[in-house]
């Protein structure tokens, strides 16, 4: 291939000058680089992307055809893309590639869809004869490929078998039918590539003739072969034969080929054939035979034909290229083999050759192509395609026609463009072969068949379009054609002209008539072209040459001056050159001063009284609406005067009332809009209210307390000229509401509006007695206004007594100082009553009485009265006065035995004081009174009690006083006795009150009696009594009430002492009360039940807003009195609704006049410094933007820059320095008014061709209005635009079709819309006639000035890339935020004419790519821009701005210079006990940010507070909580803690400046408490009469648990009875029990609760006895075997529910009606039987057994139980009581013979040595004489043991070699004596051998037992052996003699074999065996010969050690039986 390849190049490496020749020569042919697969199979709504892979000369152009069908027309797009599949996409496809050379057609791929539709049929019914076939074909369903179908019949599959067939196409076949083949059959097809499946309508198959004989049926074939065909290389083929006959087990079946028997590949009863990867061979003739066997029934067959096709193959091709000359022929070679023979079909550039139509081409035999008399037409590609029903396949060549040199037909032409438009320089050549296009600049090559500019796009025609256009593109263009015969070349000169623009848009503007206007219309164009501006008018030309008030600048700019209303309209500025031609558009609004109000009328009100109704017309408004009108008043020819200042501008009539009668009254009014204040209307009428004058009389003041539910006080003013007035008498400190109303004789007038005030402004009088100046008498005294004189009175002072006084003044902040000191004394009075009236030296006649100093003189004592008289005749009173230092008198003259009254009283100047009196009987000396008796209590009270008692003895004097005494509160023995009442006087009462208890107290009472003796002894106590309850009697003290929030308040009070609750001190709580201050309704009340609470937070307040609160204690039975009220006020807020009346007007198409009323005042919140007036688009994302109105005042505004004829939501919302409120609600709508539209955007070229093109658009984005139409204008882009074709269209049409275009040339298309106010702005699009487009390039890196970089926006420019023959229709610029990595859209429609601004964030790094789009999609964004930085903007953060407020000092102050770092500052100099408010805001060097949200902050004193801070020991992070503590209190009450727990408890102070360090943390733990509820209760092993309960501890123990209380009871009685169960279990104690005693199928209740030192709350849970739903049932009924001391049950299996078996168990209860219990546990699942040893039942009793079943659903139901069976263990015969009997006979027998045999023997001969036992024995014997020397008691023992053997042999062990024992000696070895032998024995014991000793911790292993075992000592012995061992006889008499504790060696062992016979060791054993008796932990001894006598000694074993009954054995003998 000569051809070389170029890559597309970016615009900076264009100055590379080519120098290849053979660019010029050769373009490339189109090529397939890939071949597509034959067939794919795809899902529905599945995406699918064919790809043409080609490659040739650029540019290749595609074009897709689905089967015959195109799809797309020829583009440079080689993807076609099929977004969501479905079932019509299905088919053939294939692509055609060209270039300028010629063109291909792609082999096809079949594309497949799988899919899979529904059953087509319903249910349906078919017949067929008994022993016949059922034929039953599968109902039809749509699907590829093919579904696996499964058939059923009655819900069950239906599997192939002998009988049964399932054909290739699904068909059920039933052979030789019977009657239960009827019924109902169905199939489930499955697509297995998308996994769908459907279930078809059933069938009905019945079957007749039924009963009939069996007789045997000819065969018969069913389903017959059917003739196939399939493609060689296929996997494997299938034929099938279905035959039936009757019998059908004799059928049989067979298949041949071409008439040879087949015998592989049979399969399903020889019913199917396969062959596996058919070959051409496999092809033939195959049938199929059935045979009925042994029968006589002809056969039958059927046959079909196989076919294997084989692709095409070409065995001839031609060449790539072939090159031939004009008018000669040529051949073109094709040839191609395959099964059947293919088919050749040519085609020449994608077209198919009919050489019909063309005579020259000729296909020869065999294929191939021959062309006659070459023509330069001929030259393309030719294309051979060999196709036969397995496929196709294609092949091409290039065939080139030469010898005419290129020649250019129609060269360039000078041309001119506009900087941006698209232009073609036209190069159109002749040449064979067809010439090559090359297009230069200079010696830059911009286009040819291999190399592509951006921008610039070579033709087919040979053209070059240049889209868009540049200024550096002016030049020389050079078209050069080439071919293998010659070259020729053309050249033009290109001029680019720069676009006209307007850059500077007049604005819309409003003007105020009379002052001038200026619309600028500032342009940029072309240096070298000439502009020319126009002007119009709402679409009227501007003459203004003849129009002296205008004036047109050179730059375009038109002056108007002395504006008025003619002037108003939309003026368009155009400009025209020959670079372009550009028009903008502005509205021009003249306004002026609103006109006079007409026709203002007034008269009376028919509705109010007093008050005028006042109508007008409105007026013209002066092209600005109004804003409100004014009212004036002129009364009783009065001055005007302003009377209404803000009327609505809507409203045309007003109600005037307040008017005073019998005065004239005249109105005018103005109307007032934003120029100002118009001209007044005329004067009503002067109107004068009919009534007569009635002259005022007075004044009528009320008031009363303010916001307490209370009446006025009236005071009456008689005269009308009286202005002030003094109220009395009114209540110190309190705040009075006060109203004044005038009256006159028509009656009362209104009242004014009222006025607080308190009164608080006084003075206080002061008085105390010198030296206690701490206790001050204060009586505070009102003002005197009317003198300069106050007078007050102190009261309560002492008699007679000293006093400094003082006086000060107070006022509304606080007391002044005090007055200086002035000592005074109080005036005398009367004395009190004496002290101790006694009397003595009492005789018949004569007393001595005696007293002393009153206690209160009340001044100067002058004497003493003293008087007696006999009791109760005054006639008798005698009465001397006495001096004032006498102190006793002697009364004389009484009568003996006579009752005497004697009296005594103090005397001053004032006069005589209280008396003093006593009863005494001459003669008789008074005693010591008795103490009452018999207390009885009665009428118990809160506070009082009635005592009823008894007096004691009077002490022969009269009773002077009653003294009670009580316990208070704790009454006891040890507790004190208070005085709480006496009474004097009385001496005759019996019963009498004890006023001043206190409530809800015990007392305990007793009393005394008192004479003038003295005092009785305490009476004996009464019974404990307690007072009943009563209300409180005190408020809450320190009541405080402090700002919180906005909307709350802080309240804290003093909680009431412990002693003041009068009541149950559970029910003692607080009442609040709170109320706006002024409000006229009932406040709310919030009840607090905690007793100690001491604060409360009111919630839900209003805001900004003064309340009144006061608490009161409550009690079960009352309230309390109410604390003093405090008051406070919250905190400014944002208003809590938006203004009222919110009204919205259009007033031109970009405006909009916003009105509104003020914000109701509940709902203010605080004070309002402004409003906001929010606004956006209804229905749009756009953000809401908002317009300020700074202060209270102006309640108007107009919103300028709108859209037009755009519907807008407008709010209103009011704010406060707390910030915005909420908007007005709901929003009002208003659109503004229409305009001329904006131009319609979205222009598109979706379908453009080389003569029409269709062109789609959508309305206007700024329609202004309603579209009435539109209008398209399109033209030549090389002629004027007065040579255009105009066509206007209905509003509705969006797409536009232009037919007749010239090909290959750029148009201009123009449209607009119309509304009724006009024709608006053009959208301008350019078009090139050409098919071939494609995608734009990507544009230039994007450039941003340094100069252009501003806070919040940037000037992003770039140049454009290639447009693809379809100019750009838009550009989407995206941005990326540094450091982060991903970018975001931040404009997707650039206008491709516009300069784009980018807003953005100040002070932030950026960077940006664009992209363009065009008709035929989007470019690869371009390279990344520099990162560019934005400036800095008033809101960067560089230095704060620090602003606090006081509320008492009411100014600001400002701290700045803040470092941007910091983020704390302290702020000092502030005043205690004020609150301040903070806000911060940010500066920098641009300027101040704004403010955020102030926050409030109270200053008090430092340390005033604390925060307690406590969590749990173990959970810190988990637990922590804090309380805070108010000082001056130093102590908290933490509550709600967990019991039992321990807490860490740390305390930080705190005050208004912040936290300080908290304490280390110290250590406390809770009380026990109440357990909580155990965690959980659980169930197990539940049978029917029992179950496993468990539980879980308590989450929170709250102590220690001391046990569990279970309670359990049926839901329903059983058996008539309902019991209930505790079970108590102790805390140490598992977590379970098991209960046995329930009945079966009963819901039982269990109740657990935890118990500390108290119970705790309880867990429960409900539990229904016996198998649940799924559990097994019952085995077998059981038996049983026994063994030994063993048990067998034995048992059958049952029903084992829904799951398996997992086990078995089995109960057993005692036969006399015990409970059940499992015994056995985990017995397999696989057993039926199960053996235990009877150790685990009672001995002797009966039990009853059963089984039960266990699976995953629990345990099932029991079996029947077991016949009764007794646990007593059968003993062995060895055990019996006979054999024992026998055994000790026959032992005793042998003792005695031994005896006797050892008797006359043993006086023979001594004992002699043992000899050594054992060949190589290390080991010794004892002899005998040793023996003996051991027997220090000197008798023979005997020794009888029963005691079970060893089962092993034990043996003497050194140094690991076992030892013989010694052997049996010898009876005539033994050796008698005579018994006083024994002495001489004496003397053989050496004394140190009473020091042997036991050691067995030196034994060591080798010498003890290796299998010695222990039989429990309970356990019945099984064995008893006698052995017995005698000495010499004269031992018989010596058993007490015989030394505790011998050992004896064991000579020989005896054991017993596991058989329970006795069997000897043939080997004997050694010494070492430890042969010990049953329970004996000593171990017998052995001797070793080498180890050293300490070590090996015999051992001394006392005999307590041996067991029962048994005794030391004499070593050396031994007897067994």
């Amino acid at each position: 291939n000569r051809s070389i390849l170029w890559r597309v190049l970016p615009p900076y490496y264009t100055k590379i000058k080519l120098f290849v020749s053979s660019v010029f020569t050769d373009d490339v042919p189109p090529y397939f680089k890939t071949e597509p697969v034959r067939s794919q199979l795809h899902l529905e709504r599945n995406r699918l992307v064919l790809t043409c892979m080609a490659e040739g000369s650029w540019p290749l152009e595609f074009k897709w055809i689905h089967n015959t069908t195109e799809l797309t027309r020829f583009s440079l797009e080689y993807r076609y893309l099929i977004p969501s599949l479905d079932r019509s996409h299905a088919g053939f496809y294939r692509c055609i590639v060209r270039n300028r050379v010629g063109a291909l057609l792609q082999r096809r791929t079949e594309v497949q869809v799988a899919f899979m539709g529904s059953f087509e049929e319903g249910e349906r019914a078919q017949s067929v004869s008994q022993g016949e076939g059922a034929v039953i074909p599968a109902p039809r369903i749509r699907s590829f490929p093919q579904p696996q179908v499964t058939w059923f019949r009655d819900g069950r599959k239906i599997p192939p078998s002998s009988r049964i067939a399932i054909t290739l196409d699904n068909t059920l076949v039933i052979l030789s039918s019977v009657a239960p083949d009827a019924g109902r059959y169905y199939v489930q097809a499955v697509n297995d590539i998308n996994g769908e499946n459907k279930t078809s309508q059933p069938i009905t198959l019945t079957v007749e003739n039924i009963g009939g004989p069996a007789d045997p049926i000819a065969p018969t074939i069913i389903i017959p072969p059917r003739n196939t065909s399939v493609v060689m290389g296929t996997s494997e083929v299938t034929m099938e034969c279905v035959a039936n006959a009757r019998p059908l087990i004799k059928l049989s079946i067979s298949w041949r080929k071409n008439g040879m028997l087949v015998s592989s590949g049979l399969s399903d009863f020889n019913r199917r054939l396969t062959i596996l990867s058919p070959m051409v061979s496999d092809a033939g003739f195959y049938e199929c035979e059935a045979v009925l066997r042994s029968s006589s029934v002809p056969s039958v067959s059927a046959g079909a034909y196989l076919h294997v096709f084989e692709p095409p193959q070409f065995i001839k091709e031609p060449e790539k290229h072939i090159t031939a000359e004009m008018e000669k022929v040529v051949d073109i070679p094709c040839q191609a083999r395959g099964v059947p023979q293919p088919e050749i079909v040519w085609y020449k550039d994608a077209l198919p050759i009919d050489p019909v139509k063309t005579p020259r081409y000729r296909v020869l035999v065999g294929g191939s192509l021959q062309v006659n008399g070459l023509l330069p037409d001929d030259t393309g590609m030719f294309q051979c395609f060999a196709r036969n029903a397995a496929g196709e396949v294609q092949t091409n060549t290039y065939l080139a026609v030469t010898s005419i040199a290129p020649n250019i037909t129609a060269g360039p032409s000078d041309s001119t463009v506009i900087d941006g438009m698209s232009i073609i320089l036209h190069c159109e050549t002749s040449g064979a072969p067809r010439p090559a296009i090359t297009w230069q600049k200079g010696e830059r090559v911009l286009a040819s068949g291999s190399v592509q500019l951006p921008r610039f796009t070579l033709l087919e025609s040979g053209s070059l379009l240049i889209s868009p256009s540049h200024i550096s593109d002016a030049g020389t263009y050079t078209c050069m054609a080439s071919n293998s015969r010659g070259i020729d070349e053309a050249s033009a000169d290109l001029i680019v002209w720069a676009r006209t623009r307007i850059t500077t848009p007049p604005q819309d503007q409003s003007v105020i008539k009379g002052t001038k206007a200026i619309m600028t219309c500032g342009v940029t164009h072309d240096p070298s072209v000439i502009i020319r501006h126009v002007w119009e008018k709402d679409g009227l030309a501007i003459n203004v040459h003849s129009i002296p008030r205008m004036r047109l600048d050179a730059d375009g700019t038109l002056h108007i001056s002395q504006t008025w209303s003619g002037d108003i309209g939309t003026y368009t500025c155009r400009v025209n050159s020959v670079g372009g031609n550009d028009s903008r558009s502005a509205h021009l609004r003249v306004r002026q001063l609103p006109h006079a109000p007409e026709n203002p009328t007034a008269m009376l009100s028919k509705s109010e009284k007093r008050a005028i109704d006042l109508a007008w017309a409105k007026p013209f408004d002066g092209n600005s609406p109004l804003i409100r009108y004014i009212l004036e008043v002129s009364e009783n020819n009065a001055p005007w005067a302003i009377l209404l200042a803000n009327i609505e501008p809507e409203s045309t009539a007003v109600t005037v009332n307040g008017l005073i009668p019998a005065r004239s009254y005249q109105f005018r009014l103005c109307a007032v809009n934003d120029v100002g204040k118009g001209q007044f209307s005329k004067e009503t009428d002067r109107f004068l209210d009919g009534k007569p004058n009635i002259f005022n009389l007075g004044n009528k003041n009320h008031y009363r307390l303010t916001g307490l539910p209370v009446d006025y006080q009236l005071k009456n003013i008689s005269s009308p000229d009286v202005t002030t007035l003094l109220l009395e008498d009114l209540i110190i400190w309190t705040n009075y509401e006060i109203e004044v109303a005038a009256y006159n004789g028509a009656g009362l007038g209104s009242f004014s509006h009222k006025v607080t005030e308190w009164t608080l402004q006084g003075g206080t009088l002061l008085a105390w007695e010198p030296g206690k100046e701490e206790d001050v008498s204060m009586v505070t005294v009102r003002p005197n206004f009317q003198d300069s004189v106050h007078v007050g009175y102190v009261t309560g002072l002492k008699k007679f007594t000293e006093y400094f006084t003082s006086v000060l003044c107070f006022t509304t902040p606080g007391d002044g100082p005090r007055s200086p000191p002035r000592a005074l004394k109080t005036h005398e009075d009367t004395p009190g009553a004496v002290g101790h009236l006694s009397f003595t030296e009492i005789l018949d006649t004569s007393l001595k009485v005696s007293w002393s100093e009153p206690g209160e003189k009340n001044g100067v004592l002058t004497g003493y009265r003293i008087s007696w008289e006999e009791f109760n005749r005054t006639n008798t009173r005698v009465t001397h006065y006495l001096p004032n230092v006498t102190l006793e008198y002697r009364v004389t003259g009484l009568t003996a035995l006579t009752t005497y009254t004697i009296e005594v009283a103090g005397m001053t100047s004032k006069g005589q004081g209280q008396l003093s009196s006593s009863t005494i009987s001459s003669g008789v000396p008074p005693e010591l009174p008795g103490h009452p008796t018999n207390i009885a209590i009665t009428n118990i009270g809160p506070r009082s009690v009635n005592l009823q008692f008894k007096p004691g003895y009077d002490g022969k004097t009269s009773i002077s006083r009653w003294l009670v005494e009580a316990q208070v509160g704790v009454v006891g023995e040890n507790e004190e006795w208070v005085l709480v009442h006496q009474v004097s006087n009385e001496p005759e009462a019996r019963s009498l009150e004890v006023p001043g208890l206190n409530p809800y107290t015990f007392y305990r009472f007793r009393m005394r009696q008192v004479n003038i003796v003295g005092s009785s002894p305490p009476s004996q106590p009464s019974r404990k009594i307690q007072t009943l309850p009563a209300p409180p009697d005190m408020a809450p003290a320190n009541v405080t009430l402090r700002t919180a929030s906005e909307t709350s308040l802080w309240l804290r009070w003093m909680p009431l002492p412990e002693w003041e609750y009068n009541g149950n001190a559970e029910q003692v709580g607080y009442s609040i009360q709170y109320y706006r201050v002024g409000s006229q309704g009932r406040g709310l009340t919030h009840i607090i039940t905690d007793r100690l609470e001491r604060e409360f937070t009111i919630e839900d307040l209003e805001e900004w807003t003064e309340y009144e609160v006061r608490v009161q204690a409550v009690n079960g039975i009352g309230t309390g009195p109410w604390s003093q009220p405090v008051r406070g006020r919250t905190r400014e807020s944002v208003p809590s609704c938006g203004p009222t009346n919110v009204s919205a007007f259009a007033t031109t198409s970009s405006s909009i006049l916003v009105r509104w009323s003020e914000v109701p005042e509940p709902d203010r919140n605080g004070l309002i410094l402004g409003y906001k007036v929010m606004y956006k688009e209804k229905d749009s994302d756009s953000v809401v933007r908002f317009w300020m109105v700074e202060g209270n005042a102006s309640h108007s505004i107009q919103l300028t820059g709108l859209g037009k004829y755009v519907l807008y939501e407008i709010q209103v919302l009011a704010f406060t320095r707390i910030g915005d409120g909420r908007p007005s609600s709901p929003p009002i709508l208003e659109r503004t008014l229409d305009d001329v539209p904006g131009p319609p955007v979205g222009i598109l070229f979706p379908e453009v061709r080389t003569t029409s093109v269709r062109l789609i658009w959508q309305s206007p984005a700024q329609p202004n209005g309603i579209i009435l139409a539109y209008q398209i204008t399109y033209h030549l882009n090389s002629t004027n635009s007065n040579a255009a074709t105009v066509d206007v269209l209905n509003p509705s049409t969006r797409q536009y079709t232009v037919t007749s275009l010239k090909p290959e040339s750029v148009y201009v298309f123009r449209i607009t819309a119309q509304t009724r106010k006009g024709w608006g702005d053009a959208a301008e699009a350019l078009v090139v006639t050409t098919e071939k487009r494609a995608r734009p390039q990507p544009t230039s890196r994007p450039i941003v000035p340094q100069k252009d970089v501003q806070a919040r926006q940037v000037l992003l420019s770039w140049e454009p890339g290639s447009d693809g023959l379809s100019p750009v229709r838009y550009y989407t610029v995206q941005q990326k935020e540094l450091p982060q990595n991903n970018w975001t859209v931040h404009s997707a429609s650039v206008n491709h004419e516009a300069t784009s601004y980018i807003v953005l964030k100040p002070f932030t790094s950026y960077q940006f790519r664009v992209k363009a789009t065009n008709d035929i999609g989007d470019s690869e964004y371009s390279e990344e821009s520099e990162a560019i930085t934005t400036l800095q903007d008033g809101e960067t953060l560089i230095h704060y701005v620090f602003l606090y407020f006081s509320f008492v000092l009411t100014f600001w102050y400002i701290m700045r210079n803040l470092k941007k770092e910091k983020t704390k500052m302290e702020i000092n100099m502030l005043s205690k006990h004020k609150r301040y408010e903070i806000r911060m805001s940010v500066y920098n060097a641009v300027g101040e940010g704004p403010g955020s949200p102030p926050q409030e902050v109270f200053v008090g004193e430092a340390g005033m507070c604390a925060s307690i801070y406590f969590w749990e020991f173990q959970r810190k992070n988990a637990t922590e909580r804090l309380r805070t503590l108010f000082m001056p209190e130093r102590g908290v009450k933490l509550k709600n803690l967990t019991g039992y727990t321990t807490y860490m408890i740390s305390v930080a102070p705190f005050n208004a400046a912040g936290d300080g360090p908290r304490s280390p943390p110290t250590r406390g733990r809770t009380q026990q408490a109440a357990p909580s509820a155990p965690s959980f209760i659980h169930f197990s092993e539940l049978t029917t009469t029992s179950v496993n309960v468990s539980w879980g501890e308590p989450t929170f123990p709250n102590g220690i648990i001391e046990g569990y209380r279970l309670v359990y009871e049926p839901l329903t009685p059983v058996d008539g009875v309902s019991k209930t169960v505790t079970v108590d279990v102790k805390g140490g104690g598992p977590l379970w029990l098991k209960l046995r005693d329930l009945a079966d199928g009963i819901t039982y209740n269990f109740r657990i609760r935890a118990k500390t030192f108290i119970y705790g709350p309880e867990v429960e849970a409900n539990i229904t006895t016996g198998p649940g739903e799924g559990a097994p049932g019952p085995p077998g009924e059981p038996f049983i075997t026994r063994y030994g001391s063993g048990l067998t049950i034995h048992w059958t299996g049952g029903d084992p529910g829904r799951a398996p078996i997992t086990r078995y168990v089995i109960e057993a209860r005692p036969s006399d009606e015990g409970l059940w219990d499992i015994i056995i546990k985990d017995i397999p699942k696989d057993a039926t039987s199960h053996t235990f040893n009877m150790d685990v039942l009672k001995q002797g009793v009966s039990y009853d057994f059963r089984v039960i079943a266990v699976n995953d659903y629990g345990y099932g139901s029991p079996s029947m139980p077991s016949p009764s069976i007794s646990a007593q263990k059968v003993a062995p015969f060895y055990e019996e009581w006979w054999f024992l009997v026998v055994v000790a006979l026959v032992g005793l027998i042998f003792i005695l013979l031994l005896v006797f045999i050892l008797i006359i023997r043993g006086q023979s001969k001594k004992y002699a040595k043992k000899s050594e036992a054992g060949n190589n024995s290390n080991c010794n014997a004892l002899t005998h004489g040793d023996m003996v020397s051991l027997d220090e008691g000197r008798f023979p023992a005997l020794e009888l043991n029963n005691r079970r053997l060893s089962v092993k042999n034990s043996f003497c062990r050194k140094n690991g070699v076992y030892t013989r024992s010694p052997p049996r000696p010898s009876p005539g070895s033994l050796h008698y004596s005579d018994e006083d032998v024994s002495t001489k024995y004496n003397d053989l014991i050496p004394a140190e051998s009473t020091n042997l000793t036991e050691k067995p911790s030196e034994i060591s292993d080798s010498q003890g037992s290796d299998n010695e075992y222990e039989v429990d000592p309970n356990r019945q012995k099984t064995h008893s052996f006698v052995n017995h061992y005698i000495s010499d006889p004269t031992y018989y008499n010596s058993w007490r003699r015989q030394q505790k504790g011998i050992s004896r060696a064991q000579a020989y062992s005896f054991t017993e074999s596991e058989s329970g016979e006795p069997e000897h060791h043939g080997q004997p054993q050694g010494q070492g065996n430890l042969f010990r008796p049953k329970g004996s932990r000593t171990p017998t001894p052995s001797q070793q010969c080498s180890n050293p006598p300490s070590q090996h000694s015999t051992l001394y074993r006392p005999p307590s050690s041996l067991a029962p009954g048994s005794r030391a054995p004499i070593a050396g003998f031994s007897s067994f039986v």
